[in-house]
This record gives C-alpha cells, sequence and structure tokens, in this order.
C-alpha cells in the first residue's frame, strides 16, 4: 500500500473510532456486553484483515498497514480483538486456510500451554488447555497453533467446541481459559512454511508493541492538554519547571517505543523479525511503565477516578506489558541471541538491519 493510501487508512480508522469509542461503550464492555455494532463497522470497512491477501478475503496489504489500525486501536483503548483477529487471520493464511469472518481468538498466549491434533478418520481433534486466551470465549473462533502428529500445525476451532472459565485482565478485557478434550476442528493443516517457531508467541508480542505505542501517544497528547489548561496559584501547571522535565521524558520515550513498534512491523514483512519483535516489546514495555506514572502524577487525583479516561489506556498499558511476553523475557532473548553470534558480530548485525 502506498503511503498516499496508507494515510487514507489512517484517516479511516481514526475517524471511525473518533466517533464510536465512547466512554459510555468502553464502560459497557467492561460489564461484559459484546460492542456488535462497532465490530460491524471495523470489520465493513476491511480494518480487521489489512495484511491478509484478497485471494484469501483480507484487504491485500501489508504489516506496516496493520500497524496503522493496531496502532490507532491502542490509542483509542478499543475494547476489541482486532489485532489477536489479524494475528490469527495471518496464522490461517499462511498455512493455507481459509479466513472467516467475525472475531477471532488466538491461541495458545502462553509458552508453557500445549495443544495437541489428532487424526480421528477424516477429521482433526484437539485436545490441551490454553490459559489466559483473550475473548477466547466470545469469539466466533480460535485459532490454535497444536503440535500435530509430525509437525507444527494451524487450526480453525468454532466457539462452543471448548470448555471455557472466564477471567479477565486489569482493564477487564476478557482473557479466558479454553479446555478442549477431544473436540472437532472446522479446519487444520502443516504450519505455513513461512511461520517461525513460535509464531502466535512472536507476532501476539508485535501487535501488542503497536497497542502499547498507540496508548503512549494517547499519554503524551492528554497530559499536555491537561497541564495546559489547568492551572495552579494562578499559573498554568504547563509551566513549572518539573512538569516540563516530566513532559520531555514522556515525550521521548513515546517517540522512542513509536519507532521501536513500527519498525518490529516493516521487519514482519520479511522471514525473521524475532530480533526487532523483542527490542519493540523490551523497548514498549518500558516505556509504558514510566510513562503510566508520569502522566497520573501529573493529571493528580483525578486521573484515577473511573469518570476521567485516562486509567482506561493505562490499565491496558500495565496488562499489554506482561502479555506475550515481559520485558524481562525480552532481554533475556536478545541477550541470548547476540551471545550466540558473539560481540564482535553485534554491531554489524545491528546496521545491517
Amino acid at each position: 500500500m502506498s503511503d498516499e493510501l496508507r494515510q487514507i487508512l489512517g484517516d479511516t480508522v481514526n475517524r471511525l473510532f473518533t466517533d464510536r469509542v465512547t466512554t459510555e461503550l468502553r464502560e459497557t464492555a467492561e460489564k461484559g456486553q459484546w460492542p456488535a455494532a462497532l465490530w460491524q463497522a471495523v470489520e465493513e470497512n476491511g480494518l480487521t484483515l489489512p495484511q491478509i491477501p484478497e485471494a484469501r478475503g483480507g484487504a491485500g496489504g501489508s504489516w506496516q498497514d496493520a500497524y496503522v489500525v493496531v496502532n490507532a486501536a491502542g490509542r483509542f483503548a478499543v475494547p476489541l480483538p482486532i489485532a489477536e483477529t489479524m494475528v490469527a487471520a495471518w496464522l490461517l493464511s499462511e498455512s493455507g486456510l481459509s479466513v472467516p469472518l467475525g472475531p477471532i481468538a488466538l491461541a495458545p498466549t502462553q509458552l508453557g500451554d500445549r495443544l495437541k491434533l489428532a487424526r480421528d478418520g477424516a477429521t482433526w481433534r484437539l485436545t490441551g488447555t490454553a490459559s489466559r486466551v483473550p475473548w477466547g470465549g466470545s469469539a466466533d473462533h480460535v485459532v490454535v497453533a497444536a503440535d500435530g502428529p509430525s509437525e507444527p500445525m494451524v487450526a480453525l476451532v468454532a466457539k462452543g467446541a471448548a470448555k471455557v472459565q472466564p477471567d479477565v485482565n486489569l482493564a477487564r478485557e476478557p482473557r479466558d481459559t479454553l479446555s478442549w478434550t477431544g473436540a472437532p476442528v472446522a479446519a487444520a493443516a502443516p504450519a505455513g512454511a513461512r511461520l517461525p517457531a513460535n509464531a502466535a508467541w512472536l507476532y501476539g508480542a508485535l501487535v501488542r508493541s503497536a497497542q502499547m505505542a498507540g496508548g503512549l501517544e494517547y499519554l503524551l497528547s492528554q497530559t499536555v492538554k491537561y497541564v495546559s489548561e489547568r492551572k495552579q496559584f494562578g499559573r498554568a501547571l504547563s509551566g513549572y519547571q518539573v512538569i516540563q522535565q516530566n513532559l520531555a521524558v514522556l515525550a521521548g520515550h513515546t517517540a522512542a517505543a513509536g519507532i521501536a513498534a513500527a519498525n518490529a512491523f516493516r521487519a514482519a514483512e520479511g522471514q525473521d523479525p524475532g530480533f526487532e519483535v523483542a527490542v519493540a516489546k523490551v523497548r514498549t514495555g518500558e516505556a509504558a511503565r514510566l510513562a503510566a506514572g508520569i502522566a497520573h502524577q501529573s493529571h493528580g487525583a483525578i486521573g484515577f477516578t473511573y469518570e476521567h479516561s485516562l486509567h482506561f489506556v493505562t490499565r491496558r498499558l500495565w496488562s499489554w506489558r506482561a502479555e506475550f511476553g515481559g520485558e524481562a523475557h525480552w532481554a533475556e532473548a536478545l541477550g541470548r541471541e547476540v551471545a550466540a553470534r558473539g560481540a564482535d558480530n553485534l554491531w554489524t548485525h545491528l546496521t545491517a538491519r
């Protein structure tokens, strides 16, 4: 997609979310009400499958186009599994399977969870438990990365095939435990040749980095707006040096996190984006930790009230940091990769990317 078309995509996403993602919608979603009208609008505008080939029902774009949508979803704290649907659809598409309409959950999301597929005549059956699955109980389908008899496989499972144990994260987004016992699957195939090992985990971290980058942009804009309008002792808060210093720190981390996340989506067009994804997840996670503190400190007590919109984003940032691996996990992965290559090759490896 050209820069011009990507700009149009961004305008479409921002306009839709500005009009539809209200405080009332977020509050009702936190109470368990599925925002069906919003999902329909998102799907009708082609925002759920931007990087999926047209032959598979997608928009025929790239992961860089997907970044525009996922980043905006994080910035507006959209209570929908847009990011998960993108990754799940990509696993299906890369494995030669058709992509269904509707929200799609992704499993497993924990490295220790193992799912198995076994032949039963002409069909495949799924066994195993996946914990903390985003929207696992409410999505129309679940895409699973599972162990087949002789190779990794990808399968599509319809809603209702699993025993569901509901749960939520800090932002009150669904994080359900799904258990299958010989459940029939709608479709299954060997994992596509271009899928890296732990593709669901890796690309889950990728989309979380974009969501966090978007959330950081929101914190920066809202904090700048608040301290510019709020006065203390007859003077705008933005006139105080300590506030200015905090804003500079917040702006710096927001910019660095956004660059790292966007670069990881660029690398996702290639064969192995593992290094860039690890960098992005570490950088956005570190920025989220610092930025949430600065934003709440700058807003004072009002930022902690449920009536204020700030917490819808900060609670998501705190949750997303830990999902698909926190900073410690990905920092260790980076360290192991650097050590394996040897210290003398570090600079060459960095500059080549």
